[in-house]
């Protein structure tokens, strides 16, 4: 059993109604003649919903068993993402709306991992920073830099982000998966 002085950012568990919960966040608070209690900030696995709730430091709960397995991404065809089984070469069909945006950072032959919950795949995590090229974007104008400035630029796999004036054309980027910004160039 896993108690709330147990508790980590990006813990899954079974919270008391039998949902899988991930923490997103959590503070042990207290008021001065008041009890201990800790305020947690949940997303809800299957459906994705955030909800905040407190618990008392003696509740328990079910913990999951949650394991990662290297996988190499190979295509898209339709709406299903295939990846193979980096250990033993099985390929795994994904469905393109579970993975949102991250589609928009697929590459081929990338390293991600499986997530899986109770030897069931739930998903599919990216690296935190992928390396992606610059398939177009619009030249910088020189001496138009009295502010830090950005400008839009397309990556190779269609996706478009902001990146400053001195990225050209076939200049390689490191792109942060979570949140879709540019990070730094990568030297050639």
């Amino acid at each position: 059993m896993l108690s709330t002085t147990e508790f980590r950012e990006g813990l899954i568990f079974e919270d008391e109604n039998g949902q899988l919960v991930e923490i997103i966040e959590f503070q042990h608070h207290r008021k001065s003649q008041a009890r201990a209690v800790v305020r947690v900030k949940l997303r809800n696995i299957n459906t994705g919903s955030v909800i905040e709730t407190s618990y008392r430091p003696e509740d328990k709960f079910k913990e999951v068993e949650v394991e990662k397995r290297p996988f190499t991404y190979l295509y898209t065809s339709g709406d299903m993402a295939t990846f193979m089984n980096a250990e033993t070469y099985d390929q795994v069909e994904v469905p393109v709306a579970k993975l949102g945006d991250l589609t928009k950072y697929l590459k081929d032959n990338m390293d991600a991992t499986g997530i899986y919950i109770n030897d069931k795949l739930f998903n599919v995590e990216l690296p935190i920073k992928v390396p992606l090229k610059i398939a177009s974007t619009v030249p910088g104008v020189k001496g138009d830099t009295v502010a830090n400035t950005t400008k839009e630029a397309t990556l190779e796999t269609g996706a478009v982000i902001k990146v400053p004036l001195f990225i050209n054309e076939g200049d390689t980027v490191l792109v942060d998966t979570r949140t879709g910004n540019y990070v730094e160039r990568v030297a050639a």
